[in-house]
């Protein structure tokens, strides 16, 4: 066989990472977007949509170069006008961005945001982790950095996992500080894992000298291992810090949100500063990985040319939820809308049932046919597959004389009616 032959024969596939959405997954993501829209709304959230492409810069700013996002992971491509552009690995800086280009920070504050769409990144693919992923983004931009926040963020991813029926979740929980505290704790923690260097990894060396925060987010297992004994960030928050998030935990405690303290809990992001969390799915399924996670990124706005500004924020991922509700057999069946079946005998009568279908349709009416098929029986066998119980039935005779059959295709009962009553009878009949 010769090469062309074997390049005209190729059977493609998605590239490596990458997903479709086919019918049958199809009802998991249209309950995900309906829950996540209708809690936004309840918390008085906006939607808005940031591009999918942003200046590889916005990145590396916020994201921050010593991440592995921007380090390994994000996609990025060179315009023919020079511009070097780069898929987004997130929504957060995006959402930034656009919050000062549009002035947003001139309007009432604070401004409650939500996206969901598509973000990309190089990871490595595994269970519930994919190159191109969802991710529903919920921010809190503007006002007065009030714990309050932190924890109704909280309290709203659960409510949204709650309603996808994923209960007893698990809540881990840091602070990361501020400016004023953060760096007593990274040189403690500098000095701790110098001690340790030669058993750190490769990526960890590198942390070490870069952002030592980093160091404990690594997952490799030696690294894991060091982390039982590192300095532990409570001890040095400064006193607002400290208030600051002994009031995020009164919120959850009123609120009877559990929540487990985990002081290695530093998220992947250079940008966080003081809250922290992850959220996971409890017992078997916690493999899977983080449900959602977010914190405070009261700088960012600084970073990207704006002022200091209150921020906090979320994202959930969407793969990964439909990966817990798969694993724990929890599917969504959609409540079908009442259907009639329109079938014709000759051609035209198939001109004529083509009109009527559209009118009918307009009108709301749920309608299904199969208009190709010639023979009449064939057109009732597709109604009784479907298991319609209501068939309207137009032919050479019906259409002379402006009428239309009405089958009762369960009791076997038939009735010749006006056209001019069909909707109404229709309606009637459902």
């Amino acid at each position: 066989m010769s090469k062309e032959k074997k390049i005209k024969g190729k059977v493609f596939q998605t590239p490596k990472g990458m997903h479709d959405v086919v019918p049958s997954e199809s009802l998991y993501w249209e309950k995900i977007e309906s829950v996540v829209k209708n809690i936004s709304k309840e918390h008085n959230f906006s939607h808005i949509e940031t591009p999918i492409l942003e200046f590889a810069d916005l990145y590396n700013k916020t994201t921050g170069d010593s991440s592995d996002i921007v380090h390994k992971e994000m996609y990025i491509l060179k315009t023919k006008g020079d511009d070097v552009l780069a898929l987004r690995p997130e929504y957060t800086p995006g959402i930034c961005r656009a919050y000062l280009e549009h002035k947003l920070n001139k309007q009432g504050q604070p401004q409650k945001l939500f996206a969901l769409g598509p973000v990309f990144r190089h990871d490595r693919p595994q269970l519930g982790r994919y190159r191109q992923f969802t991710q529903a983004e919920f921010d809190i931009l503007g006002g007065i950095a009030d714990p309050i926040y932190d924890a109704e963020l909280i309290s709203m991813a659960i409510r949204i996992l709650s309603e996808l029926k994923i209960k007893n979740v698990i809540v881990k929980i840091n602070s990361v500080g501020c400016k004023t505290c953060r760096p007593v704790f990274k040189k403690q923690l500098q000095n701790y894992y110098k001690n340790n260097e030669r058993k750190l990894c490769s990526d960890c060396r590198r942390r070490l000298y870069e952002n030592p925060l980093r160091l404990l987010d690594c997952k490799n297992e030696s690294c894991v291992k060091l982390k039982e004994n590192a300095p532990v960030f409570f001890d040095k928050l400064c006193s607002s810090c400290t208030d600051h998030f002994k009031s995020v935990l009164e919120y959850l405690d009123e609120a009877n949100i559990p929540y487990s303290l985990d002081n290695n809990l530093v998220r992947g992001l250079d940008y966080y500063n003081r809250t922290v969390f992850e959220i996971f799915a409890d017992g078997e399924e916690e493999k899977i990985g983080a449900l959602g996670g977010g914190g405070r990124f009261d700088y960012l706005m600084e970073i990207i040319g704006g002022s200091s500004t209150s921020a906090v924020g979320f994202s959930l991922g969407v793969e990964r939820i439909i990966a817990v509700l798969k694993a724990r057999g929890i599917d969504f069946q959609k409540k079908a809308p009442k259907r009639i079946f329109f079938a014709h005998a000759g051609e035209l009568a198939k001109k004529k049932a083509f009109s009527i279908i559209n009118y009918l349709r307009n009108e709301g009416i749920v309608v299904l046919e199969s208009l190709t098929k010639e023979s009449l029986s064939s057109q009732l066998k597709l109604a009784d597959k479907e298991k319609i119980e209501i068939a309207i039935i137009l032919g050479q005779k019906e259409i002379f004389e402006n009428n239309v059959i009405v089958r009762d295709l369960v009791a076997g009962t038939q009735e010749t009616i006006p056209l001019e009553k069909l909707l109404n009878d229709i309606k009637r009949r459902m």
